[in-house]
C-alpha cells in the first residue's frame, strides 16, 4: 500500500470511544467544550469589528512551498478551510505509514494570515476517518487555541473564529486524546501572523518542518509500519524525519536557489518528543527569529534550538553554488533516521568567498600513525556511511536485475557519501569502486569488506590507500543487493552476489 488516498469507509455511526474522546476533551477543555457530534452550535459574534474590510480565502501550500506575502494594508475575513485525512503514504523507501494529517500532508497545510485579521476556521473530518480530530493553533488567544471548539467526529465539520492578536510563527496541531499520539502521528504543521508591516523582503521562502516517528518495525523495515506507543512513551523514535519521511528533500525534490538570493526558511518541529538543533552545513544564519517571534533576535547563528511544538524563521544570503545540507545537528537523527535535507543553490563560483579545495598532497607528520589523516576524514563522515535502508522482504529467487535495482537503493543512502555517486570514490581516500580489481577479483572478500570492514592498507588499481572502512550496518540481504550493484555497475561486469554466499563468509569470518 501506498496510496495517498484516505483509507476504506467506516460505518459513519458515532462509535463510544468518541463521546469517550469528547468526555476526555471537555475535561481538558473546559465544560464549555465542543458540542456533540451533530448537534451545530450558532454563531456568538457580538458586533462587527470596524478594522475588518472585506473577506478573502486563505491560500493553503503543501511544504516545502509557503504562500506568497501579504501585500493588503488592512486586516479582513480570512476563511481558511482544511479536512483532516488518515492516509496511507510513504516514511523511507520500503515503508509506507498510517498518517494522520490536516489536508492529506504531513506537515499539515502552512497557513499564512495578518495581524489583526479575523479567521473564519473550518476543519472537516473525512468520512472515512476513524478518529475524531480538532485542532489546537497556537496563534489562537482562546481555549485549547482552537481545541475546544473544533472537536470534530468522521464525516462531520467543525466551524469557529479568532482573531490574528500576535504576530509570529505558530504551530498548530491535533489535541484530541490522546494528543501525543496524534500529533506522533502527523498531525501538525504552521500557521504565520505577519505583523501588519509584513516581513523582510526575501527571494525565495520555503516551509521545513521536523517530526519524530515511532514505528513497531526498525528503521527500514519494509512494509506497512504500526505506531508504536512503548517507543513513543520511551522517547525512542525510528525515525525523525523533515517534511514527513525519509528523503523529501534530496534528490530532484531537494530545495532550489541562486546565488546572490536570500533566502527564509519558516522551520517547525511537530515533536511530539524530540528538541532540534537545526543546522544548514556550509551556511551561516545572518538573521534568526528565536521561538518562531517577529524580531531578529540573534545574527550569524550556526545553529538554532527549535523545542517540540516550537517554531523559528531564519534568514540568510547565498554567496557560492554548491549543495548545503539542512540537518538536526543531533547527528545520528540526521544520517540514520532521516532528518537530512538539501538545499541545491547554482550559479557562478565565488573563488573569494570559497576556494574549493587549493591542495591535495601527501602529509605525514613525525608523530602521526600511518593512516590517521584518513581516520579522521572517514570518521567525519561515518554517519553517512551507517545510514541504511529497508530490511528487504525474504523472496525465494531475486532475478539479478532486481537484485541491482535493490542495491542501488542501498548504494544512495549508504555508500555514495564517500564511494560517490559516480563510483570513482576520492582519490587517495576512498578507492574506486568503477573497474575495481580489488571488487571484481574476489567475491569473498568483498563480502567481508561490507560485513566486517576494512582497516589499513589495501591496494585498488595499482594505488594504495591507507585508510578505515567500518562495517556497513545492513543484514545480509541488503549486502547481497549493494554488492551485486557494484559489481555491475560503473562499467562493472560481475556475478550477482547470493544471500547464501553472504551467510558463509559471515559464518566463516565468526569462527575464525
Amino acid at each position: 500500500m501506498n496510496s495517498n488516498d484516505p483509507i476504506p469507509k467506516r460505518s459513519a455511526r458515532v462509535p463510544r470511544w468518541a463521546l469517550l474522546s469528547l468526555l476526555l476533551s471537555q475535561l481538558v477543555f473546559g465544560a464549555e467544550g465542543p458540542a456533540a457530534p451533530g448537534i451545530a452550535k450558532g454563531p456568538n459574534a457580538k458586533g462587527v469589528d470596524p478594522e475588518i474590510q472585506g473577506e478573502e480565502r486563505a491560500v493553503l501550500t503543501v511544504a516545502p512551498n509557503v504562500p506568497p506575502p501579504i501585500t493588503r494594508r488592512h486586516a479582513t475575513k480570512v476563511i481558511a478551510e482544511i479536512e483532516v485525512k488518515e492516509v496511507v503514504k510513504r516514511l523511507a523507501d520500503g515503508v509506507d505509514y498510517l498518517f494522520w494529517t490536516f489536508g492529506g500532508e504531513v506537515p499539515g497545510l502552512f497557513i499564512r494570515v495578518r495581524e489583526g485579521d479575523l479567521v473564519e476556521f473550518h476543519l472537516k473530518n473525512h468520512p472515512s476517518s476513524k478518529m475524531p480530530h480538532n485542532i489546537d493553533l497556537h496563534a489562537v488567544t482562546g481555549p485549547g487555541g482552537g481545541a475546544a471548539s473544533s472537536f470534530t467526529a468522521p464525516g462531520h465539520e467543525s466551524q469557529f473564529s479568532f482573531k490574528a492578536l500576535n504576530p509570529g510563527l505558530y504551530v498548530y496541531h491535533c489535541a484530541t486524546a490522546p494528543v501525543g499520539m496524534h500529533v506522533a502521528n502527523g498531525m501538525y504543521g504552521l500557521i504565520l501572523v505577519e505583523p501588519k508591516e509584513g516581513l523582510p523582503k526575501v527571494d525565495r521562502e520555503f516551509y521545513v518542518m521536523q517530526g519524530d516517528f515511532y514505528t513497531a518495525g526498525k528503521f527500514g523495515e519494509e512494509g506497512l509500519q504500526p505506531f508504536d506507543q512503548e517507543r513513543a512513551v520511551d522517547e525512542r523514535p525510528t525515525y525523525v524525519v523533515f517534511n514527513g519521511s525519509v528523503n523529501s528533500l534530496v534528490g530532484d525534490s531537494a530545495l532550489q536557489a541562486k546565488v546572490g538570493e536570500k533566502v527564509r526558511i519558516f522551520f517547525g518541529n511537530g515533536g511530539p518528543n524530540l528538541t532540534s538543533s537545526f543546522h544548514v552545513i556550509g551556511e551561516i544564519f545572518d538573521n534568526v527569529y528565536s521561538e518562531g517571534g517577529i524580531v531578529a533576535n540573534q545574527h550569524q547563528v550556526q545553529t538554532t534550538v527549535v523545542p517540540a511544538g516550537g517554531s523559528t524563521m531564519v534568514e540568510f544570503g547565498l554567496q557560492v553554488p554548491g549543495t548545503f545540507i539542512l540537518v538536526d545537528h543531533a547527528l545520528f537523527r540526521a544520517f540514520n533516521k532521516g532528518a537530512l535535507g538539501m538545499l541545491k543553490v547554482s550559479g557562478p563560483e565565488n573563488l573569494l568567498a570559497y576556494s574549493g579545495k587549493e591542495v591535495d598532497a601527501v602529509y605525514l607528520g613525525s608523530q602521526a600513525t600511518a593512516g590517521i589523516g584518513s581516520d579522521a576524514k572517514v570518521l567525519a563522515l561515518q554517519g553517512q556511511v551507517r545510514a541504511a535502508i529497508a530490511n528487504d522482504p525474504k523472496i525465494a529467487a531475486l532475478t539479478k536485475e532486481v537484485r541491482m535495482e535493490k542495491g542501488k537503493r542501498v548504494y544512495m543512502q549508504t555508500c555514495f557519501a564517500c564511494h560517490q555517486p559516480t563510483g570513482l570514490g576520492l582519490p587517495g581516500v576512498f578507492p574506486p569502486l568503477a573497474g575495481s580489481d580489488f571488487l571484481m577479483s574476489d567475491k569473498p572478500r568483498a563480502i567481508r569488506a561490507v560485513t566486517k570492514g576494512l582497516t589499513g592498507a589495501v591496494v585498488v588499481n595499482g594505488k594504495t590507500y591507507n585508510g578505515v572502512m567500518p562495517p556497513v550496518a545492513i543484514n545480509d540481504e541488503q549486502v547481497a543487493n549493494v554488492l551485486t550493484y557494484v559489481r555491475n555497475a560503473f562499467g562493472n561486469t560481475g556475478e550477482a552476489v547470493t544471500v547464501d554466499e553472504v551467510h558463509r563468509v559471515r559464518a566463516d569470518s565468526a569462527s575464525q
